[in-house]
């Protein structure tokens, strides 16, 4: 392979032939649909703890400690779906792998529901947590790898838009429900009982979707992969499209940079793992999923009564769909680097002023709630619209095809390893340091994600997979970057 990176936005497939609408675009939407039911999955599953931890504490005696392991032991259990997730992909196939993600949702929900106790309450939680690891590896990378590299960005970020759906339908169900019929026992279990049918959408809509074109080149099953890619792309496109992928797969091949341990041969394959474990870091250390688990302890804290809180709850889930939705506009518009820059910028100085609101006005000002819940709101908003989205479709891209499952699922590991910590110990660093010191915290920490990001990440758009392959297996990505 050529070491000479090609210039930045100027794939080296430049002889690709332009892309057509045409019945083959609608079939490429179709299969952006029914994949991202996965990502509304994860968005309910991880939302819906926020409204009905309360009437579950009540109804099974938690106590603050069993409330924290019952909030974070999803998280952690999607810690180890995510690089189990990954490496399943790259085994048994991007399509085969979410339909069985789909089976584990259905299986957790009923656990959940039905739960007679806390132990099994936490057993459903993990077969969640497992499932909602693995759609958070293998959806990005299903929809990346089908996707024309013009609008990889757009399409492989409808499953983060997805996600914040999930979250925001959480938001909204919890709130109707919680105040129509509060007094119900077990209303809670109605809560989660509704993640049951966009888990068997996505298990039925599976089994008419195709498998990734690019993975069944890897596999050797290139009749199968030209036939796939004539459906999401017209036949001259498809044709050149392929010839690309099965010239990179043979150099891989050829050159022995073939798996997961061609990370440890090739010290370029090892720096971008690092960067994208960092990545992923980075976005969750800016505490997002601690004000998505719990929004509602943040604005009781802030001055809310708990109904209000409930209520007030819905507007940052909101903000996050809006978000989403720019996000998706500018996604193959602005380079990567400065959406991240831009987000942890405005993510840090949210942060800032949160701190200061608090100090600012004590408790007991009217308006302190308020103050506090539109900061809180232009930071799930920043996030949203700049790190969120970006994040997750530069960990689908940025690996070579023959580690890529391997590599976005360890970076989803680190990513949901930090989320597990901080879901579980949130509510201890608001007790111990209030608003004002848990926000000062995150701007820190922000701060140094930011340094990170100007001095490590390279870009990645506007280039094909087996254009950035060939430059991040050489290091040519990084000559890129500083050109």
């Amino acid at each position: 392979m050529s070491a000479t990176a090609a210039p930045h936005n100027q794939p080296s497939a430049t002889k690709l032939p332009a892309l057509v609408p045409g019945p083959h675009s609608k079939r490429l939407g179709l299969i952006a649909l029914v994949a991202t039911f996965g990502g509304l999955l994860f968005g309910y599953d991880t939302g819906v703890i926020n409204g009905a931890l309360n009437p579950m504490s009540a109804e099974l005696g938690l106590t603050p400690i069993t409330e924290g392991v019952v909030t974070a032991s999803l998280v952690f259990a999607a810690a180890i779906g995510a690089i189990f997730g990954g490496r399943l992909s790259d085994t048994w196939g991007r399509r085969t792998t979410i339909i069985m993600l789909a089976v584990l949702f259905f299986a957790g929900t009923v656990a959940v529901v039905a739960t007679p106790n806390f132990e099994v309450l936490v057993l459903g939680r993990i077969l969640l947590g497992l499932a909602v690891g693995g759609a958070s590896t293998v959806v990005p990378v299903f929809l990346a790898e089908l996707a024309p590299y013009e609008i990889r960005g757009s399409v492989a970020g409808r499953n983060e838009l997805a996600i914040v759906i999930g979250q925001l339908a959480a938001f909204v169900i919890n709130a109707v429900i919680g105040n129509v019929f509060g007094t119900i026992p077990g209303v809670w279990r109605i809560m989660f009982a509704i993640c049951a049918l966009p888990a068997i959408a996505l298990f039925f809509g599976m089994l008419r979707m195709p498998e990734s074109p690019r993975w069944l080149v890897e596999k050797g099953r290139h009749g199968e992969a030209l036939a796939v890619l004539k459906t999401v792309r017209a036949g001259d496109r498809a044709v050149a499209e392929l010839a690309d992928v099965e010239l990179v797969a043979k150099e891989e091949r050829e050159s022995h940079q073939i798996g997961w341990r061609a990370i440890f041969s090739n010290k370029n394959l090892l720096r971008i793992l690092l960067v994208a474990i960092g990545l992923g870091v980075a976005q969750q250390l800016t505490g997002i999923n601690s004000i998505m688990y719990y929004g509602q302890t943040v604005l009781t804290e802030s001055g809310f009564s708990k109904d209000g809180a409930l209520i007030a709850n819905i507007a940052p889930g909101v903000i996050a769909v809006v978000g989403g939705i720019i996000a998706l506009k500018m996604m193959d518009r602005l380079d990567r680097r400065t959406t991240f820059i831009t987000g942890l910028s405005l993510t840090t100085a949210c942060h800032v002023l949160i701190g200061i609101a608090s100090m600012a006005l004590p408790v007991g000002n009217p308006a302190r709630p308020f103050v506090i819940l539109f900061l809180v709101v232009a930071f799930v908003g920043s996030m949203q619209t700049f790190l969120n989205i970006a994040v997750w479709v530069y960990l689908s891209e940025i690996f070579p095809l023959h580690m890529r499952g391997f590599g976005i699922g360890v970076a989803v590991f680190a990513l949901w390893v930090v989320n597990g910590f901080l879901s579980l110990y949130f509510p201890s660093m608001v007790a111990a340091m209030g608003i004002t010191g848990t926000f000062f915290l995150f701007a820190a920490v922000g701060a140094l994600a930011l340094v990170f990001v100007i001095t490590q990440v390279p870009e990645s758009r506007g280039r094909t997979l087996e254009a950035l392959e060939e430059d991040v297996t050489t290091g040519a990505i990084y000559l890129v970057h500083k050109k």
